[in-house]
């Protein structure tokens, strides 16, 4: 069977669950009574062994399989949760960690037996040893009786199928060769997620030996998971009935098998409608042989619920589906030229002539511009994923450097279901784990030091996500140590960036602006948790290339707040079309706080430098067309149309020649088409009319 075909959904797959793990182990080691993070574990670590076994990931089968000894030892009460325990069990999930990385990149899970975690594993197994003897013991004659020697019990599985004519007729003509016909009932788990593969492994492991005659279920009932958990089927074969019997038993998840010669006396009464003895023999059939691997109470409630029930909850597995993100870029190019070209209508519709045939005109333009916008909201929102994916590994990460470094600390996260695009958020998590290593090994004071400051023995570190406008903010913060921007300032001088007269002069932001320049590190020593001199440059480098900012507001002995800023999305944007001499440039709409027409005489000088005051605020001003090396209006005027943006706190205007108006743009990149080192401008938009309008960084330009 290739299962290269089911490669990617194992990874999509097999990394959910690990998070589901760290996430639970992560709660036990607060709570390690309670039963049902417990039984959430031993679950995960059974649906892991389940995939991996299909996939043929033996050492990663072997890795989860020993998990579940454990956690069912657990679940037992024979072994009690310890420290020793969780930090074993975080070894483990690294350990998978490690074979999914492989099997990204080779399709194969690696030859490290991770041997030494299997020893510890084993050791916890062998101090509930006794208790695991007795359940073995229990179990043992149910698996230990021959094949063909099936119990009377057993052999009334057989006696209670009613197979129609067809397949009745179908034994009989088999039986009148004179070859031998077997009858096989396999019994599933009761917590297996997927009964209808597991069945259709057993049928292929099954084929390998003999020929399957009739199925019961039928085949197509089976593939729909018409049936609880077991099946029955008849077939023919040469080799020895412990061989096929053998084999449907290697199938993970499949709890028991049983298997006899099928007698004429079966055939002759088989759909016949049921005598008394057989309705007795119905109703008094035993309850599924015991589990050799124990089920929660919910899983088996879920398997002997009524058909209606498991119809009822069908819906909700099938409401969303795994889309390749190439081809939702694919989609978003698509809808991109589909952009592009209603701006060219609505541009031809304004230069057209008056009269009703262009009103109709109009209408259809103002129709086509209502069905794009909400195609583009559509789009966006299937690629809008939430953060959630990135920062849940972050309090593992947390609770190993407090471990690390000997320091109590806390993460408290919030907002973790604000949504960004796809894109983002799968380049976000670098920058991020990088400022919560930074706040845990840097701001964070020793334990004597906060407790001379009268701080809480535990430090708290914040990762808070929210909305604002077109931009999402993620604020990672600390109450430790803050910046001492006096050792920053020293180390700049020491560095020759600054001179001593010029340090005297710098703001505390400034100052601060220095940590963001490349191999400027304020650690003493080099060490694996808060990166080899590769500071925080390597964060804004990364965040603005994804179009946002980051700014850091300190306080020193009492924390610091890092702040990122990232656009929503990096494809389509509603922007300010604005005339600057005889070019066209786009600023985005989400960063302008209002357009205002200023007289010249309002404009004030400080520090040599133009400003406005803006009701009660004084806002310095750019002009655009010095900076874009545009030749000035040739007439002075009376008035400066000039656009007010915002990032952050800090407001800044910019002066304009004229406005265009609003409009949807299609963000396309420059590429390394021309030498953009200067940064001002971030990418370039395509016209209703053809031309090129370049758009301006806000963020740069501030």
């Amino acid at each position: 069977m290739d299962v290269s075909q089911y490669l990617e959904i194992f990874i999509d797959e097999t990394s959910e669950h690990i998070q589901s793990l760290s996430d639970n182990i992560m709660a036990l080691e607060s709570d390690p009574e309670n039963k049902d993070v417990v039984n959430e574990i031993f679950r995960a670590a059974h649906s892991l062994k389940g995939m991996a076994g299909t996939m043929g990931f033996k050492r990663m089968q072997h890795m989860t399989h020993d998990m579940e000894n454990v956690f069912q030892e657990v679940r037992n009460d024979t072994i009690k949760v310890d420290s020793n325990m969780i930090d074993l069990l975080f070894q483990c999930l690294d350990a998978i960690e490690g074979y999914l990385a492989i099997i990204k990149e080779t399709s194969d899970e690696g030859t490290n037996d991770n041997e030494a975690i299997i020893r510890q594993l084993n050791g916890f197994l062998q101090s509930a040893e006794s208790a695991s003897a007795s359940n073995s013991a229990a179990s043992a004659p149910a698996s230990a009786a021959p094949a063909e020697e099936a119990s009377e019990e057993e052999e009334k599985k057989f006696l209670t199928l009613e197979l129609d004519a067809k397949d009745k007729k179908k034994l009989q003509d088999e039986f009148l060769t004179g070859k031998p016909i077997y009858g096989m009932t396999v019994y599933i788990c009761n917590d297996c997620l997927l009964k209808a593969a597991r069945a259709f492994l057993v049928f292929k492991a099954v084929e390998e030996f003999a020929e399957i005659l009739v199925y019961e279920p039928s085949s197509q009932d089976i593939e729909d998971e018409k049936f609880e958990n077991d099946f029955s089927i008849f077939f023919t074969t040469d080799e020895a009935l412990d061989k096929v019997v053998a084999a449907a038993k290697a199938v993970s998840e499949i709890r028991d098998v049983t298997a006899e010669v099928i007698t004429e006396k079966f055939l002759d009464e088989s759909g016949a409608e049921a005598s008394p003895v057989e309705e007795k023999s119905v109703q008094e059939a035993p309850a599924v042989p015991a589990e050799t691997t124990p089920v929660k109470p919910a899983a088996s409630a879920a398997s002997n619920a009524a058909v209606p029930k498991k119809q009822a909850g069908k819906p909700v597995t099938s409401r969303t589906v795994r889309v390749d993100i190439e081809k939702l870029d694919a989609l978003m190019n698509q809808v991109s030229e589909l952009i592009i070209a209603k701006n060219s209508l609505v541009s031809l519709s304004s230069n057209s002539g008056a009269g009703a045939q262009n009103q109709s005109f109009q209408e259809q333009i103002e129709y086509l511009e209502r069905i794009t916008t909400g195609l583009h909201e559509s789009v966006m929102k299937v690629r809008m994923v939430p953060i959630e994916s990135v920062v849940n590994k972050f309090p593992r990460m947390i609770r190993d450097l407090s471990r690390n470094l000997n320091k109590k600390m806390e993460l408290i996260m919030s907002g973790e279901e604000t949504e960004l695009d796809r894109t983002v958020v799968d380049q976000i998590g670098d920058p991020l784990q990088h400022l919560l290593r930074n706040s845990a090994d840097h701001g964070l004071e020793s334990a004597a030091l906060r407790k001379e400051r009268g701080k809480p023995e535990t430090g708290t570190i914040t990762l808070k996500a929210f909305q604002e406008g077109n931009n999402v903010i993620i604020e990672v913060g600390d109450d430790g140590n803050g910046i001492d921007t006096e050792a920053v300032k020293q180390k700049a001088i020491d560095r020759g960036i600054i001179t001593a007269e010029q340090a005297e002069n710098l703001s505390q932001k400034e100052i601060i602006d220095f940590l963001f320049m490349p191999s400027f590190s304020m650690a003493k020593k080099i060490t694996d948790i808060s990166g080899r001199g590769v500071g925080l440059d390597v964060v804004k480098s990364n965040i603005e290339a994804l179009g946002g900012d980051v700014e850091v507001k300190s306080v020193y002995g009492e924390g610091s707040i890092f702040t990122v800023r990232l656009p929503l999305t990096l494809a389509i944007i509603q922007a300010l079309m604005v005339i600057i001499g005889d070019e066209k440039y786009a600023i985005a709409l989400g960063s302008i706080v209002s357009i205002e027409d200023i007289p010249i005489t309002d404009i004030k000088y400080v520090e040599a430098k133009e400003v406005i005051n803006m009701r009660g605020t004084v806002i310095p001003i750019i002009r655009l067309n010095q900076l874009l090396d545009i030749a000035p209006p040739e007439e002075e005027q009376e008035s400066l149309t000039i656009v007010i943006i915002s990032k952050g706190e800090k407001q800044v205007g910019l002066v304009v020649d004229d406005l265009m108006g609003q409009q949807e743009i299609v963000i396309k990149s420059l590429g390394s088409f021309i030498d953009n080192s200067t940064k001002i401008i971030s990418g370039a938009t395509i016209l209703g009319d053809g031309e090129v309008a370049l758009i301006l960084d806000v963020n740069t330009l501030m």
